[in-house]
């Protein structure tokens, strides 16, 4: 009897891992004329990268039938994709689970409520088993009314997504209500009625506020430090020059879109708006679960929540303020015995906030940095060889 060498074998394994949360709603969907109406408009709303982007997703599919009835209410396409975000839940039922669920009712989140846009509950699905073997689904905007039943399953790939026909849309005010164009959505009033006034009140306050909004349409992440934060730092931020302060402001935007699960996927060095030719400001993102962190040389800060996610503009808030090397020393490296004393710890602390005029690099750093390390060496080999093989 012939045996397939472990490394045959290891190899194998690692293409069907490379695979196993690969899908494309796009191409589902093009296996159903019937939904091409729906399969569109997630193009043209850009829900369809979002929705490949996620590793668990239900999508509740409408016929062509029932988006009729949503494209005679003439909504601008930033409300449509409202509309959508509604049919997309964030966690995964198959038809199975749909008779399985406990109490015969549950919530889902969907990706309107993701998005930050939806308020209280109006983001989330009512899904609930009636009698007869039928599956409501409804809004929780909606007075508990259930706008749509479950048809049929047209895609299911375990615990990865799941791709549902329901009979109607989901209707739901608060998603169809007017919804501004990008260009038209204004940074710091998002942030001032979300907990980052003092945030915003700087950059209104320096010329980093036009340079934030000249990068919306393009595509822009902000990381927001919450009020308390910033209210903490205000004499540091005092003793910065004009282009200081300017140059730390623009280190909290990054030129371009960056959903939550690219963020969770994108792991290393990421440019800035203040980054040039001369200086990097850049920092590396990491992440461990569910947990983001941005690690800057000299602090680590830690995503706390999403104020907005309308692409092509998403706004996170963050429990610390991103130092760029730059303009702060590094927090030096402290012995165990050392790294033990909460004093230590805390003139560490007051070290890695103080400005520097003539900052040094660290090689170290830099490897930090650029994410050069024996695991994601190896993870960057695997990768390579999964590629290899997929156009073998």
């Amino acid at each position: 009897m012939q045996h397939f060498p472990v490394f045959t074998v290891s190899i194998l394994l690692l293409l069907l891992s490379c695979a196993t949360h690969a899908h494309n709603i796009t191409r589902i969907l093009a296996k159903h004329p019937e939904f091409s109406t729906f399969n569109h408009y997630l193009t043209v709303t850009h829900l369809a990268g979002e929705i490949n982007r996620r590793q668990t997703i239900t999508v509740l599919a409408v016929d062509n039938a029932g988006m009729s009835d949503l494209l005679a209410k003439r909504l601008s396409v930033y409300a449509l994709k409202n509309v959508l975000s509604l049919h997309v839940l964030v966690d995964y039922f198959g038809a199975k689970k749909l008779h399985q669920i406990n109490n015969r009712t549950a919530l889902s989140a969907t990706m309107f409520q993701a998005t930050g846009a939806a308020s209280g509950t109006a983001g989330f699905i009512n899904i609930t088993d009636l009698k007869g073997g039928k599956v409501g689904f409804g809004s929780e905007d909606n007075n508990g009314n259930l706008d749509a039943v479950f048809v049929k399953s047209l895609e299911e790939v375990p615990y990865n997504i799941s791709v549902l026909q329901i009979s109607h849309i989901i209707n739901s005010a608060e998603a169809e209500a007017p919804t501004a164009e990008p260009s038209q959505l204004n940074l710091t009033t998002i942030m001032l009625k979300q907990g980052c006034k003092a945030f915003a009140d700087l950059l209104m306050a320096s010329g980093a506020k036009k340079t934030f909004d000249q990068n919306i349409d393009g595509g822009l992440t902000v990381f927001c430090p919450s009020d308390d934060v910033i209210n903490g730092f205000a004499a540091k931020y005092k003793n910065l020059t004009a282009k200081g302060k300017e140059a730390l402001l623009l280190y909290h935007g990054v030129p371009v879109y960056q959903s939550m699960q690219m963020l969770k996927s994108n792991n290393g060095a990421m440019n800035t708006l203040a980054t040039d030719g001369a200086n990097k400001y850049d920092f590396t993102v990491q992440n461990d679960g569910e947990e983001v962190t941005l690690e800057t040389k000299v602090v680590t800060a830690r995503v706390t929540g999403t104020l907005i996610d309308e692409e092509p503009l998403v706004v996170y808030k963050i429990n610390k303020i991103l130092l760029p090397r730059e303009l702060f020393k590094a927090a030096p490296a402290a012995s165990p015995a050392k790294a033990a004393s909460p004093k230590a710890a805390a003139a560490d602390s007051s070290e890695a906030d103080s400005p520097e005029s003539d900052p040094a690099d660290q090689t170290a750093d830099q490897n930090r940095a650029i994410g050069f390390d024996g695991e994601k060496v190896v993870g960057t080999v695997l990768l390579s060889l999964c590629l290899g093989l997929l156009f073998v």
